[in-house]
Formats: C-alpha cells, structure tokens, sequence
C-alpha cells in the first residue's frame, strides 16, 4: 500500500506547474470581471473621497413626549446603519450627536439620494380598512369618469388560492363632484359604521351620496374634524399630502393620500389600523416571472400577524365598495388599496410600477423595521476629501517605505530565494487590488484608511509566511540533504505553522469585525480578506514555483548568491553510512 500512495506523492510533486497555471487563470479571470465591468479602482470612503453629511433631526411623536430618549436614539441608528452599511463596510458612518441629532456620512459614489430616503423613511407600514375615498383636487376635474374607489398606484395579492381583486366597483356614496356637505355625510356615516376599533364595524356602512345632509351638529368634535380634514385634503399638493393624517394613533380613523395605477391622486378616510408592520416576519424583492408586470415586495407575517390579517379581511370580505378594500399605508401614504372577496392568511405581495430599486428599498425598510422615532433633514452638507487625501498621501509613504526595507532585509538575507518571495508579494498586491475594485459594486466596500492600513500591516503576514517556508528548507539543508527532497520535507512542517499562524489572524480580524463598527470594521475586512489570500499564494505560487525553481542548477547546486549555500549555512556532511576500512595487522606482532 505505501507504493501507490508514494508514487501519487511523487506525481504531485512532478507537476507544480498546474498550480501555477490556475493562479494564473483566477488572476487573468478576476482582472478581466474588473474590466469588463468598468470598476477599476477600488471605491473610496469619505474620508478619502468626500461625500454628504446629512443631519436628521427627531421630532416628539403626538402623545409620546419622551419618545426622545437615548433608547429609541440607539435603536434608529441600528436601523439606519444596517438599511444603507450593509455587511457594514460601505464606509455609510451613522451616528448620534447631542440628545436629538442623527448624523449620516454617506461617501461619494453612493446613491446620496436613495440613501438619504433609506435613513429618512421611518418606515411605519399599517393595514387600515378603506371607509371612503375619491379622486382629489385637480385630478379630480381632469378625469373624465373618476371612480370612488380607483386603487392606489400597487396592488396587494395574498398567497391564497383565490387573490383579491386590485380595483373595487366604483362606489356611488362619492364621487369628486360631491359638495363638503356630502362628503361630511360619507364620512360620518362611515364613522358610525367603524364606532368600534375592530374591523367588523365596517360591515354596517354603505350610505349613498344622495341621502340628506346630516346636521352638523350630529357628530361629535372627534368625527367633525375628520371631516373638515376630509373635505379640505387636496392630495394634489405636495404640502397638503406631507400633513394628512400627521399625529394620528393606531388606533384612530385618518385621512391619507395615495396615487392609483392612472397616476392620479385620491384621498382617503381610514379606519384604524387593524395590521402592523411589527407583524410582518421577513420581506424581500422578486421579479414577477409569471405576469411579467414588474417586481414586487413579498411579505410574511408571524403568526399573530396572520391571525389578524384573515380577521381583517374575512370581515372587510363582507363589505360593499370602497369599503371592502384596505388600504397598506406606509409613512401616512396609501401604497395600495386591494379589494377583499374572502378571508386571506399567511402572506401578502405588494405589487404595481416598482422598479428593482424601489422594491429593494422597501423590502429593505420592512425587513429591518420601522425606526422608533420621525426624522427631518435639518442640513446637507458636501463633505471635502482633504484631511483624508493628505493622510492617504502619508499613510502610502509609510506603505512604501516598509515595503522596500521588507524587499531589502529580503534580498540581503535570501539572495536568490528573495526573487519568490517578491514575485509572491506581487501576486498578493494584484490580487488585492482586484477583489477591493470588485468588491466596491458588488456587496458595497469602501477603502477608508484603517482599510489602508489593514493592507500595509499584511505586507508583514505574507513576507513571514515566506520566511517560514525559506527557514524550513534551510533546515533540511543543514541536516546534510540536497535541495529538492529538503523542499519536499519542509513543506509540511512549514504548511502547518503558516495556517496555523494565518488562522489566529484571521479569527482576531473575524471578532473585531463582528464587535466594532464604523470605520474600524473596514480595518477587520480588510485585515481578514488579505490573511485568506496569504494562503492561497503561499500554496498555489510560492511552493509551486520553489519546487520548479529546486530544480534549476543555481539552486540545485547551492549557488553562493542562491541563498541555499551549504557551507554558509554550515551544513553537515551527507547523510551516508560507509564503512570504515580495517586496520592493518602486523604479521610479526601477530
């Protein structure tokens, strides 16, 4: 058995060139991706590149006035960071300032845009039961033939085997020719109809526009001020859209804006809210592959969530226009408004013109919940990268000098073995560069300078790989053994201390990643990306190419500039056993 297995040994070690080649592809490979997809310099962070400082500001929740507090503070900027920092080194810094400030550093090359609606949007997601709606303001008197109930701009579909319709019959209770008076009279009829906070109450309304007026004096102040709230929303105006529905509770009935799939706005009365976002359990972004219609936003609940979402729909089932739809409102906006035929459990989609971004971005702020407080922008600033760029300029210096005393130390040291390890620390750079230029698009790292000085430390990882390798053939050469086996039997023994020594600095570059965040978490990836690559060069370059180049005379021989001498490094005498020759017998003695 040890034949065969001596021999496969022997084959292995025949062929170094076929490592050498596979290096070679994955680096031509990696080198050609950058290329081709036109990232070739890596992306930088702020303090490199500059960027936008955005300063949000939190505003007292009606009701709540001590919702500002270092609690709810924390917990928006573990929200915020993990929306827009991803696996936390795209170099986006979030952080607190003072007791109500929230400051966002989002470097350039980032969407500043989409950022700043990922960090802004609170993103508080209710399901509500639709009392009463129409088209609003000046797209009312555009459209032709408006319908009361026109639906919002998405649809929602329930995994179930029969999904709701995403438009309801047009309701004749109103229409947008319809006085304040009747509008008052639709809103308060709905109102008596949704007494309760359940649902179910929404089962006794259907009144129509024509019936009479109802005397003003009819409704309590509560259903009177939702009423002139109703009658005066102008969904139209941008001013009027930001304040419907501002400091209304769960609980409460609300007015809310939304757009339908015309483009045109409608608004809404709301019953209160009978489904939160707290109960959806996970959410994500698919292409619709079976309609074709775009993508759309899946949502799962818990189980509560599910309980509570059949309830609601199994009672709204029995309804009659506008009031068997639900309205899915997320920030005070009607983001859809499906119609409900029967009872519908366990998930729900979100569907309508979203393109991948938008629906990324929203399954993205339903995934990490909605922030514990309401934000507003007090500033945006352009950051410069001066500071940084004159610490980069220094921090590269410093990089440079290391590196050449290393090549120097090297050279004088190793002579002719510091031709690998050169040759090695050149792969390593390429490859470096590769990954980090590849790396900026495709999960979102920035190099920051920890992320520079991450790079410069593992100058000091790999050369000492090397050195362990160079030290253990030394070894076998000064037990009196030629070069090539001495390569063969160092190489295990070297093999174990490098992966040993790399695995320690790659699990302390793993928990400082895992345990710090900001720009130190740049420092870890870094750190830890390099340590994986010290091994795959040290394995698939620099054994490969000292076992072709062991057999080359300048090596083989022990060349005096070689740095294999045997005499400079003492070596025994070899390792053979002859005999030693008799001494002679002196006949006459004997």
């Amino acid at each position: 058995m040890a034949a065969p297995k001596k021999g496969r040994s022997a084959r292995a070690q025949s062929r170094p060139g076929r490592a050498l080649v596979l290096i070679l592809i994955a680096i031509a490979a990696l080198t050609g991706g950058m290329f081709a997809s036109g990232h070739t310099t890596p992306r930088l962070g702020i303090d490199l590149a500059g960027g936008t400082s955005i300063t949000l500001t939190a505003k007292n929740e009606p009701g709540q006035p001590n919702a500002i507090n270092k609690t709810n503070m924390d917990t928006a900027v573990d929200i915020m960071n993990r929306r827009v920092n991803g696996l936390g080194v795209s170099e986006a810094e979030v952080q607190t300032q003072g007791s109500d400030n929230i400051i966002v550093n989002i470097p350039k090359g980032t969407n500043s845009k989409q950022a700043r609606e990922q960090v802004g949007t609170t993103a508080k997601l209710y399901f509500r039961p639709v009392l009463t709606t129409e088209i609003s303001g000046a797209d009312a008197s555009a459209s032709p033939s408006p319908s009361a109930s026109g639906g919002s701009k998405a649809t929602d579909k329930a995994t179930s085997s029969a999904s709701p319709s995403s438009s309801a019959s047009p309701s004749s209770s109103v229409t947008p020719s319809a006085t304040a008076t009747s509008q008052g009279r639709a809103v308060t009829d709905a109102l008596k109809a949704d007494a309760s906070p359940s649902a179910s109450s929404t089962a006794s309304s259907s009144a129509s526009s024509d019936a009479s007026p109802a005397p003003s004096g009819s409704a309590d102040p509560a259903t009177a001020k939702l009423q002139a709230e109703y009658a005066a929303l102008d969904c139209t105006d941008k001013a009027d859209r930001a304040k419907a529905g501002d400091g209304a509770k769960p609980a409460d009935p609300t007015v809310a804006c939304g757009q339908n799939s015309s483009g045109q706005w409608q608004k809404y009365v709301l019953g209160p809210a009978e489904v939160a976002g707290t109960d959806i359990k996970k959410a994500g972004a698919v292409f619709d592959t079976q309609t074709a219609a775009g993508w759309k936003v899946t949502m799962d609940f818990t189980s509560s969530g599910s309980k509570k979402f059949a309830a609601i729909t199994g009672k709204l089932a029995q309804q009659q226009p506008p009031q068997n739809q639900f309205a899915i409102v997320l920030d005070g906006e009607v983001v859809s408004d499906p119609s409900v035929s029967q009872s519908l459990s366990g998930s729900a989609e979100i569907s309508g013109s979203f393109t991948q971004t938008e629906a990324q971005d929203l399954a993205n702020m339903l995934k990490y919940g909605a922030l514990p407080l309401s934000f507003k922008e007090s500033s945006v600033t352009t950051v410069t990268a001066a500071l940084g760029g004159e610490q980069l300029h220094a921090g590269l210096i410093a990089g440079a000098i290391g590196l050449a005393l290393v090549v120097l130390y090297l050279v004088i040291y190793y002579r002719g073995l510091s031709v690998i390890a050169i040759a090695s620390l050149l792969v390593s750079a390429i490859l470096t560069y590769v990954l980090m230029a590849l790396l900026g698009p495709a999960i979102g790292f920035a190099l920051n300078l920890p992320a520079v000085c991450g790079a410069i430390v593992a100058i000091g990882i790999t050369a000492d790989s090397f050195i362990v390798f160079f030290e253990r053939i030394r070894d076998e050469i000064r037990e009196g053994r030629s070069l090539r086996p001495a390569v063969e039997r160092a190489w295990p023994r070297a093999r174990r201390t490098i992966l040993v020594s790399d695995f320690v600095s790659f699990l302390a570059a793993a928990v400082l990643f895992i345990v710090t965040v900001g720009k130190v978490q740049g420092f870890a990836f870094t750190l830890g990306l390099t340590t994986v690559l010290d091994v795959v060069v040290v394995f698939f370059f620099t054994k490969p190419l000292m076992t072709i180049l062991a057999r080359k005379k300048f090596f083989a021989n022990g060349h005096p500039w070689s740095g294999l001498d045997p005499k400079r490094l003492g070596a025994k005498p070899p390792l053979r056993r002859t005999r030693r020759p008799s001494a002679p017998v002196d006949t006459k003695e004997a």
